[in-house]
């Protein structure tokens, strides 16, 4: 219903926002439960005779990945790590090569920001 009251229609209107905020946490939070669900764990029973195999094979792609950080550790340009992203075949190699990219741009831009303050206090 239409009100006339100017208070009235805040309070509707700061409940309804309310409800969209709720709404849209929700909304979040089971999208978030949904990409980190773990790993069902019928593939390793039906694979009961293979598992230590998949486990050494595990064990190979952590030290890949190890091996991996400390090498993205000494490039400092975002255009080599963003080359390396394009290349990379596996989601893990992928992951980590996006954190050395994040990584590296909040050290750019805490660099700028510092030189920035610098500046300002001259």
């Amino acid at each position: 219903e239409a009100t006339l009251d100017l208070a009235e229609r805040r309070r509707i209107r700061s409940a309804i926002r309310e409800l969209q905020r709720q709404e849209l946490e929700r909304d979040e939070e089971a999208l978030a439960s949904k990409r980190f669900r773990p790993e069902h764990g019928s593939h390793r029973q039906d694979n009961k005779e293979n598992w230590p195999q998949s486990q050494h094979l595990e064990e190979e792609q952590q030290a890949a990945l190890a091996a991996l950080s400390q090498q993205l550790e000494t490039i400092t340009s975002v255009e080599e790590l963003t080359k390396l992203l394009r290349a990379a075949g596996e989601y893990e190699e992928r992951k980590v090569i996006r954190a050395a990219i994040r990584k590296l741009r909040a050290e750019e831009i805490k660099a700028a920001t510092l030189a920035g303050n610098v500046q300002s206090s001259q």
